[in-house]
């Protein structure tokens, strides 16, 4: 069926004819990505959220670890994207009332609570929200600032809608005052608003109904709402944020002074049995103190801080890295120790608390501020949630669902991503909605494309006979750049720079109003250049040139001043000195976009098969969710069997039977008629490009080339051999497969063991390896609670550094230690030491590590043995790396193209990751991201054609010298010598060409240049300069 064509933007609105394909619940980051990767594979998509605007949690937080990535630029121009897009019908302030019907035909009523504002016709102007006489506690910032009784949910919002809070204002309560009436041009608010019972029909559904943070309120043990300077860590975040109630400034509630003297404490809400708390660990909240203190150093260096902490769980990739990087600050300081909150000083309102210490016994100790790091609870009603969709919740009140695959819960055709199936992050929440996006196409491949529309631009205006008419548009950034750099003295400036016929400021340049404000000055200025002086051009260039595009310009007349990472951040003590620099930067922008010329985009024709590298439950489980959507699929593998490490695994620590799921998974893949399988494959050679790559394959004995669109690589890792603690040098010690493999084998002679020693961290958490292998914890647990089912009174201990048992693993951690397994903590500094000895008769291996709570060295006698060895990148990754062109990051493991929002994507485009080549993990989490790099994936494979950019290089034949300079340096193998008329000349291929501009540096003859960087362009700017 051909797609119905659509012009214009799209946001929030009455539903459209009620058909769709598939209802996301809970619009967040998970929500946000898998609306977004179901609508771009041709599935019509609503995106249903209870909350005034769509962004979730994400959309509150300053930063992000473990980059420091401001969190609203980052996630906000999914925002846009989303309200753009053809086949996305966002409807905010609307819950689900329940659903009926079967996998492929869901009848879902919605109720649509009343904003008492038109939305046709409100613009988010805020005229209203500024007459309002009723201030009110802003629930977006924590209470902590005030609001109006009729006011936009913030400054970013999707949609931009002011709504009247119905228990705040006078006319709803009693009919006393309608100002806001009066006062709104567009006649948009409507106090006589009812709230609108809604059906649609779709055929799947997808729940992320996010979490809900702890509150400490409930217990009261720590003085949340008691004292004023005790806050959460999400009250923390808005105070840190530039858009939060003290405008970046860290102030204390009390007094609004800046502290000096700040405690963080963990766990709170989290690993706890008593009634209130959850026994689970919430996963995120050790970072996301640790970037907390880094923040709070940045903007105060002489603030000392304290974070009161049991276990330090920095088990994700490059969390072990940020962690140091926070303990090593001056000031800074992490102490093991639970704590209690003593009592608050009525004159300074310090807060005193009581800790542990391994010297000077208990403390007491004040401080002007406490931080709570507050973990994550369930979404609210999550049982009237339930009975609604008719599905099952777990022990904890998250979703239940398939052990053997997380994504599905208890009710077919419907799914679940995000913090809504157990607490986690970012990148699992991105790589959850994705995984959601795969499985809804497998159920719906039969429809793809039946309702989905395409989106239209208006003409592009010829503009190759004006003189340049530049427009330039200063954004505040909240107070990011507007505390700091003058913004009305820059616009005043450039309004009076040569070819600049506009100029204007805007709190946030990447809102939906300031992005309609620009297409709408393109038309009515007759705009044909636009600069914008914001920030985070890699992620805002995109959306500002599409903002380009709106307005019926090329999208290449687009030029970004970033004035926040070069002039506000890095000059936020000199502020006149920020402001200047940030003149000259607009300055040196206008006249670079006064020089630049419209470019074209290549459309090419992509091939519908899909390659994956690895025959692990990675590759496999990609491997099958494309080819259940109808994509024929090219599986190698470099061993003689497909399964990958899995082969060596028997339970997980939940109880899944590892080698029964795996020998069905292995059975569906040779079964499927779609994928074809190549053993003992390596591969020689990859060429070509998203949509049209080329790679040759040796595969037992011959040689094959396959020829497909997009490239998934699964390629694994492999347990570190250790050198340390005899191994290999007495049988008495075996790494935790080799212990697993005998516990499966029930091994006698290892049922009749007396006493047996676990050493974590072996092979990692060190100057070779500065990571944590993530899995190693939750493997020692698993195997002691095993060998205590084989024998109940085998001594077990476990040596550690900080066990990393995260999430739902906690409870296995207790259930282990109520068996009877010691745990014995070590420093790094201060390690076991092993030796091989003879008592009684007996072989055994005495262990002897420093206890740090006892201050002893302890000696244990072991009959066995066990290390708990790390995770490392198998050798093959590499290799794959470097012909797929494709990055790793310093440990070895395939590098994400963001760590947030990216997680399964390379840089390259058309290529994917999933599994522990990109970093140890579980098997839940590797058949997560597995499904997710296929949802990826088949963004490319559905289309018809691919776009490649028009800033590329190109080759002046006449000039050309033939000398091959710019072959040997570029990285993407795009210039090759072609026969002309005048022999050899070097020609770029324009798919390939990244625009990185290495071949212009090189080549003497100067034959060689970047478009979108002519010397024009770039020497104009100079001069500007």
């Amino acid at each position: 069926m051909e797609k119905e064509l659509v012009e214009g933007q799209f946001a929030n609105g009455p539903v459209d004819n009620n058909f769709g394909d598939v209802m996301v619940v809970g619009g967040g980051i998970s929500g946000i990505q898998a609306a977004l990767d179901l609508a771009d594979t041709g599935f019509k998509v609503y995106l249903v959220d209870k909350s005034p605007a769509i962004g979730g949690k994400m959309s509150q937080l300053d930063k992000t670890f473990p980059t420091n990535d401001c969190s609203m630029c980052i996630e906000s121009p999914k925002f846009i994207e989303c309200s753009r897009h053809p086949n996305i019908e966002i409807l905010t302030y609307t819950e689900v009332e329940g659903i009926k019907g079967k996998a492929g035909d869901f009848k879902v009523t919605l109720t649509q609570k009343p904003r008492y504002i038109n939305e046709d016709r409100c613009t988010g102007c805020g005229t209203c929200v500024e007459v309002c006489p009723i201030k009110v506690p802003d629930e977006y910032n924590q209470n902590l600032s005030l609001n109006k009784a009729v006011h936009i949910y913030f400054s970013q919002a999707v949609p931009l809608i002011t709504y009247v809070g119905p228990d705040t204002c006078l006319y709803l309560q009693d009919e006393k005052c309608n100002i806001c009436i009066g006062a709104c041009q567009n006649e948009a608010i409507d106090l006589n608003q009812m709230e609108e019972t809604i059906q649609v029909e779709v055929g799947a559904v997808i729940m992320a109904p996010g979490f809900e943070v702890y509150d400490p309120k409930l217990r009261n043990d720590y003085g949340y709402g008691l004292m004023e300077n005790v806050v959460t860590s999400l009250d923390f975040e808005r105070i840190l944020c530039a858009t939060g109630p003290y405008e970046g400034e860290i102030l204390r509630p009390s007094d609004k002074k800046h502290p000096k003297k700040i405690a963080w404490i963990q766990c709170v809400g989290s690993r706890q049995v008593t009634e209130g708390g959850n026994s689970y660990c919430s996963g995120v909240c050790c970072a996301y103190t640790q970037k907390q203190v880094i923040l709070a150093k940045d903007h105060e260096a002489d603030i000392e801080a304290k974070i009161f902490h049991n276990d330090i769980r920095a088990f994700g990739k490059d969390f072990e890295r940020f962690y140091q990087r926070a303990e090593n600050l001056s000031g800074v300081e992490f102490i093991r120790s639970y704590v209690a909150v003593g009592k608050e000083d009525p004159e300074t309102k310090n807060v005193s608390i009581r800790y542990s210490t391994t010297d000077d016994g208990v403390k007491e100790e004040e401080f002007e501020l406490v931080v709570l790091s507050v973990g994550l609870n369930p979404p609210k009603n999550t049982e009237e949630l339930a009975d609604q969709f008719g599905i099952e919740l777990d022990q904890h009140g998250f979703c239940k669902s398939n052990p053997l695959n997380p994504i599905e819960t208890t009710r077919p055709g419907i799914f679940v991503s995000g913090a809504f199936q157990g607490p986690m992050d970012i990148p699992e929440s991105v790589m959850g909605g994705s995984g959601a996006d795969a499985l809804c196409s497998q159920l719906l491949a039969y429809r793809r494309g039946d309702l989905a529309r395409d989106r239209v631009y208006p003409t592009e205006r010829d503009v190759s006979q004006e003189e340049p008419r530049v427009g330039v548009f200063v954004c505040h950034c909240g107070a990011n750049i507007g505390r700091v750099v003058d913004v009305p003295a820059v616009v005043a400036y450039a309004s009076g720079l040569e070819n600049v016929v506009h100029a204007q400021e805007s709190l946030f340049a990447c809102s939906t109003d300031n992005a309609r404000q620009i297409s709408d000055q393109i038309r009515e200025k007759g705009l044909n250049r636009v600069v914008v002086a914001a920030c985070t051009p890699r992620t805002h260039e995109p959306l500002f040139r599409d903002t380009c595009r709106e307005g019926g310009i090329n999208q290449y007349f687009f030029e970004m001043a970033n004035i926040r990472e070069h002039c506000s951040w890095v000059h936020s003590k000199d502020p006149e000195n920020a402001t200047q620099k940030a003149k000259e930067i607009v300055r040196m922008s206008v006249a670079r976009a006064s020089f630049l010329e419209p470019l074209k985009e290549y459309e090419l024709p992509v091939n519908k098969t899909a390659l994956v590298v690895g025959g692990g439950l990675a590759g496999m489980t990609s491997a099958l969710s494309m080819a259940g959507q109808g994509f024929r699929v090219q599986l190698l593998e470099k061993d003689k069997a497909l399964g990958g490490v899995a082969r060596r695994i028997h339970t997980t620590l939940e109880g899944m039977d590892v080698q029964a799921f795996l020998k069905d998974t292995i059975q569906k893949v040779y079964q499927h008629p779609s994928i074809q399988v190549s053993h003992n494959a390596t591969i020689t050679n990859v060429m070509g490009y998203v949509g049209n790559f080329v790679t040759t394959v040796k595969s037992q004995g011959r040689v094959k080339i396959i020829e497909h669109g997009a490239a998934i690589l699964a390629t694994g890792a492999v347990e570190y051999k250790p050198i340390e603690y005899l191994y290999g040098e007495n049988d008495q010690v075996l790494t935790q497969l080799e212990l697993e493999a005998r516990i499966a084998q029930k091994d006698e002679a290892l049922s009749q063991t007396e006493s047996l020693v676990m050493i974590q961290c072996v092979g990692c958490r060190n100057e070779d390896r500065n990571y944590c292998a993530r899995i190693c914890c939750s493997h020692a647990i698993k195997n002691a609670v095993n060998l205590k089912a084989l024998n109940p009174g085998m001594d077990i201990y476990i040596l550690f550094r900080d066990m990393r048992t995260y999430g739902y693993r906690e409870d296995y951690y207790r259930e282990a230690a109520d068996k009877g397994v010691k745990f014995i903590r070590w420093e790094s500094d201060a390690g076991p030491q092993v030796e091989a000895t003879t008592e009684g008769g007996k072989s055994i291996l005495r262990v002897t590590v420093p206890d740090p709570i006892l201050g002893q060295l302890l000696a244990l006698d072991a009959d066995v043995l066990t290390l708990s060895a790390a995770v490392i990148p198998s050798e093959e990754s590499m290799e794959v790396a470097r012909l797929f062109k494709v990055a790793m990051n310093p440990d070895g493991f395939f590098q994400e193209a963001h760590v947030k929002l990216r997680p399964v994507d390379f840089a390259a485009e058309g290529v994917f990751l999933c599994g522990i080549a990109h970093y140890p993990k579980h098997i839940t989490e590797t058949i997560s991201q597995a499904y997710g790099a296929a949802g990826r994936a088949i963004t490319i494979l559905t289309k018809d054609s691919v776009t490649a950019s028009g800033a590329i290089c190109e080759v002046d034949e006449s000039a050309c010298e033939s000398c091959g300079a710019c072959i040997s340096v570029c990285n993407y193998g795009a210039i090759e010598f072609f026969d002309t008329e005048k022999g050899k000349k070097a020609k770029v291929n324009p798919i390939l060409c990244k625009g990185d501009g290495l071949c212009n540096t090189v080549c003497p003859a100067r034959a060689i240049s970047l478009k979108h960087f002519t010397d024009d362009e770039i020497f104009c700017q100079i001069d500007a300069a």
